[in-house]
């Protein structure tokens, strides 16, 4: 079995830890990557601390994955050694359900996580972007545009098709009055999506502390939520609301923003149950929706439009030695506005 080398979470309680494990053999239809870079996203740090209580051991978080192919199976048509390519939040999914639609598998039961999660056979662990190497069947890996370097590139495989699947479901462009509420390493992407889609983008963040990169990344507006007046200022305004924030807010100020027939999508996922009043939802006939990451195909549509529009994520860099203290900065919000580890820094330990 081939070994692979990363960084693993042993328990819920103790720092990730370099970690030697063995990878599957591949198949005929496998695409073999050499990991360059993997995205540090918040549900990692839940997923890694069993904050959602679904966690295994060990593991081996990352579904932010750039790398390059090393090998192919005999059935690969799609890509050829050397090409740039990313691996996000899935890497199989069930293809016998009758229920089955490739436009929305990431709904659909059988969805295999890159990590934390079971390969279709149920007993084989999936590891994720935090190691060297990595296997995944053709149809789950994506072709990343050659205009798009590899390090600002991973956070798109969840940070940006996480923005870029609600805006286009509920069809934000020219017209559309679109506010994003949070500037952190989703919000300052659903900026700048909803921007090069043509809507007018408004943020809305607790202060105004990074207003300047909210208009330089495409808002023709930026609000402190802090502050009661914009609440009533802004009363029934927007088409759309994505809110990005994974902290308990009151969503129900937040549903009086919206125009009628408005929808507020989340995206962020609070632990604790949020309360909403039916009025604020009856009285303009609003809607409160949620939306999680995008199908393959949709991904890879995000991708392409990424490298159309030369829309790419501010990053950090790390060595991966530093991701614990990486963990910390993402919940004290100390990051401008993703961090990505440098995978080559594994040679280190």
């Amino acid at each position: 079995m081939p070994i692979a080398k990363g960084y693993a979470a042993t328990d819920a309680s103790k720092p990730l830890v370099p970690f030697t494990f063995e990878r599957r053999e591949p198949n005929d239809d496998d695409v073999v990557i050499t990991i360059k870079y993997s995205g540090v996203c918040h549900s990692d740090i839940h997923q890694a601390r069993n904050e959602w209580g679904n966690s295994t051991f060990p593991m081996v978080p990352g579904h932010e994955i750039a790398g390059v192919v090393t090998a192919i199976g005999s059935k690969v048509t799609q890509f050829k050694i050397g090409d740039h390519v990313g691996v996000g939040c899935f890497v199989d999914s069930c293809v016998h359900c009758e229920t089955r639609d490739v436009d929305l598998e990431q709904y659909m039961p059988g969805v295999v996580p890159t990590y934390n999660g079971f390969e279709a056979d149920g007993t084989t662990p999936t590891y994720g972007g935090y190691s060297d190497t990595i296997t995944v069947k053709e149809g789950y890996v994506l072709s990343i545009p050659a205009n798009l370097p590899l390090d600002k590139a991973a956070p798109l495989l969840c940070a940006g098709i996480t923005l870029y699947s609600p805006l286009v479901h509920w069809k934000a462009g020219p017209g559309k009055k679109v506010a994003i509420v949070g500037m952190g390493g989703l919000g300052h992407m659903g900026v700048k999506l909803a921007a090069a889609m043509g809507a007018d983008v408004t943020v809305l963040s607790q202060s105004l502390s990074k207003k300047d990169d909210g208009i330089a990344f495409g808002a023709k507006d930026y609000y402190a939520t802090a502050d009661k007046e914009t609440f009533k200022k802004l009363a029934g305004t927007f088409d759309l609301i994505v809110c990005t924030v994974g902290t308990e807010i009151d969503w129900n100020a937040y549903l009086g923003l919206l125009k009628i027939d408005g929808a507020m999508v989340l995206v962020g996922l609070p632990e604790n149950p949020v309360p909403v009043h039916a009025f604020s939802l009856v009285m303009g006939r609003r809607s409160l929706a949620g939306s999680s990451i995008g199908s393959i195909k949709e991904t890879q549509e995000m991708l392409d439009f990424c490298g159309k529009h030369d829309i790419l994520p501010e990053i950090e860099m790390i060595d991966i030695q530093q991701i614990n203290e990486a963990y910390e900065r993402v919940i004290k919000s100390d990051v401008r506005y993703r961090f990505v580890i440098d995978i080559a820094s594994l040679s280190k330990d």
